[in-house]
């Protein structure tokens, strides 16, 4: 019988994620994967700013960008009536080069650490699965299939099948985690129900290959092209591009002509290539728990989201950041009882506030759409004084799908179990806007220091003091070297940036999110407060 430590089913972005941050924590972990590639087809297409924040902070960010759109290339999304007729309105948004320089420009707490980045699933799979391979301790095993599981007070024996010659395997695990997808079978066998509403919607897509840009870049580059019909979503910028065209339900899929759903789209016929086509059907659920006992779920197998937004994927990276760490300090023996379990009392909550925003979201999509689908339909051409009209109505009803950086930034660990939770101070509620706090729960603001070095970059592997005041570091470092809790200490003189992070002592997780704040000299119970953040017990 094969051993290690975590045992992951589902080796997509979240499976493969979670493996990166379990082994550089040091924990021997094991991918298994049902397919025996990495994912062919089109799915996730944004990397938000909070995902590429936590890449960056496991090694991955570079990598990943080398497999994206190019920096320069901007986020545009623009409404229009078709490709071959009439562009209505262009909400404009830099390129990551120039996000790059904005963040160090304005550098008030305000921004993120890395800007978001264009690139398709089909990219980072094999980065992330190529990142897992070489990290020590990591068995990434693809064509093998979760099959089954028992659970008890020790650990987990799962068994798996082999894809190509349906053998089974043993293999005995501390923990398990299912990161095996909207239909996962480990919740399944855990029997944890999904809430929401199923099938939202009903879309044909269509991936294809085309160097006709002169009429799917006749505007210029932009990321998303919408219109009533659907949304063509430039995959490199340069000819490989994804349709997701409304279907009819009445229309059974495989009568579905995939050519013919590109033409109407585009308005026109253009030289082009099918490299695959399917239906789907997107949903607004959320996972009634997000584990039991030693088994776990993360990403799709807890939350599943129309892509409005794109928080599928980035709310998943959230979830592998957040189980890995509590699940590697429980195996180094330095994680209390109240440790896994906030795993739950934590993201739960992102993941419907992450699902609310969706089903937003799409709702002004409808909206924008309906306002000019008759339009489109009739026999009549669009006059200059219609079109400006449904401009001003684009434009009125907004983008904040792309916009809600309080949505990516802004989410607080405020009820946690493992938080210092400060009386009478609720968290920002804006979704629109990312509100930079220091209340323990929030992600910690960015910011670059007098020297020039980003204050995300000098944070420990573990835990970090961060110290803007003038504080005695002494009573916390007496205390994490009793309790073997390694614990990094970062004394800054940061006048300008005090506006921002005060003159407060502060205690940073390894996901970046404050555990504790404290005034000058208010460390006298600093044992204490590190056994809370680790899960040892109620801080009073």
């Amino acid at each position: 019988m094969k051993t290690t430590q975590v045992l992951i089913a589902g080796g997509g972005p979240v499976g493969l994620m979670l493996a990166k941050v379990l082994t550089q924590f040091g924990v021997k972990v094991m991918v298994a994967e049902r397919n025996t590639t990495t994912t062919r087809y089109p799915k996730m297409d944004i990397t938000n700013g909070r995902s590429m924040e936590l890449f960056r902070r496991f090694g991955l960010a570079d990598d990943l960008r080398k497999v994206a759109v190019p920096e320069h290339h901007p986020f545009d999304v623009s409404w229009i009536t078709s490709l071959a007729g009439h562009e209505l309105h262009r909400f404009r948004y830099p390129s990551p080069e120039q996000s790059r320089r904005s963040i160090r420009e304005t550098n008030d707490g305000t921004q993120s650490r890395e800007p978001g980045m264009r690139v398709s699933q089909v990219e980072i799979e094999p980065v992330l699965k190529a990142a897992a391979e070489a990290s020590p301790g990591a068995s990434v095993r693809f064509g093998w299939t979760f099959d089954d599981f028992e659970q008890d007070e020790a650990g987990v024996t799962v068994t798996l099948r082999n894809t190509e010659d349906d053998g089974t395997e043993t293999v005995r695990c501390d923990y398990l985690v299912g990161c095996d997808g909207g239909g996962s079978r480990v919740r399944k066998l855990l029997d944890i129900a999904l809430d929401g509403v199923p099938r939202v919607g009903l879309f044909q897509m269509v991936h294809f290959r085309s160097g006709a840009r002169e009429i799917l870049q006749r505007w210029g580059i932009a990321w998303h092209y919408q219109s009533p019909f659907g949304t063509l979503i430039a995959q490199n910028d340069k000819d490989i591009w994804t349709v997701h065209a409304r279907q009819d339900p009445a229309v059974a899929t495989d009568e579905i002509d995939p050519s013919a759903v590109l033409k109407k789209f585009a308005g026109a016929a253009f030289d082009h290539q099918v490299l695959d086509t399917n239906s789907w059907t997107p949903h607004l659920l959320l996972a009634q728990s997000y584990g039991r006992g030693r088994v776990f779920l993360a990403g799709d197998a807890v939350h599943q989201y129309i892509p409005t937004g794109g928080y599928g994927m980035n709310t998943g990276i959230g979830d592998a950041v957040d189980l890995g760490w509590k699940l590697a300090a429980t195996l180094r023996g330095i994680g209390g009882p109240e440790l896994l379990a906030s795993y739950e009392r934590e993201r739960r909550p992102v993941g419907l506030r992450n699902r609310e925003a969706s089903a937003g979201h799409t709702k002004v999509r409808l909206r924008i759409a309906q306002s000019y689908r008759s339009d489109l339909d009739s026999a009549q051409p669009i006059s200059d004084e219609r079109r400006a009209e449904i401009s001003a109505g684009i434009m009125e009803l907004g983008n904040a799908e792309n916009e809600s950086y309080g949505v990516e930034f802004g989410y607080v660990y405020h009820q946690s179990p493992i938080v210092a939770i400060e009386q009478d101070i609720e968290p920002p509620l804006d979704t629109l806007h990312y509100i930079p706090t220091t209340m323990p729960g929030a992600r910690l603001p960015s910011a670059f220091l007098k020297d020039g070095s980003a204050l995300f970059d000098r944070l420990g592997p573990w835990f970090t003091l961060v110290n803007f005041g003038k504080s005695d570091p002494g009573p916390f470092v007496a205390a994490a070297g009793k309790a073997r809790i390694p614990l990094q200490v970062l004394n800054l003189e940061e006048s300008s940036l005090e506006r921002v992070y005060g003159r407060d002592v502060l205690l940073v997780r390894p996901d970046q999110h404050i555990a504790w704040r404290g005034p000058e000299n208010s460390a006298s119970d600093a044992g204490r407060i590190l056994a809370h953040a680790l899960g040892w017990g109620p801080l009073q």
